[in-house]
């Protein structure tokens, strides 16, 4: 899988950890971005958005907001 994944996460949010988890289980390679630590990404992914819940994911120009496993396997073409 060659799709620039993002995972844009607050370390206590359990649907954020839920997601990671889910995510190195299937072998997915992704950038995590605590919005807590990093203003800048934070106002980046609500300027994105428009949302400012977590956790989003990101690929490509795909914006996925919560721990949606349906939406994460269609567009990450997992199984």
């Amino acid at each position: 899988m060659d799709k620039n994944v993002i995972v844009y996460s607050t370390p206590q949010c359990p649907w954020c950890l839920r997601l990671k988890q889910y995510l190195d289980e299937k072998k997915v390679r992704y950038k995590a971005i605590d919005v807590l630590i990093d203003p800048y990404q934070s106002e980046k992914m609500v300027g994105k958005s428009g949302q400012t819940s977590v956790p989003q994911i990101w690929v490509g120009d795909e914006i996925i907001i919560g721990f949606d496993r349906e939406k994460i396997d269609k567009i990450l073409e997992l199984k």
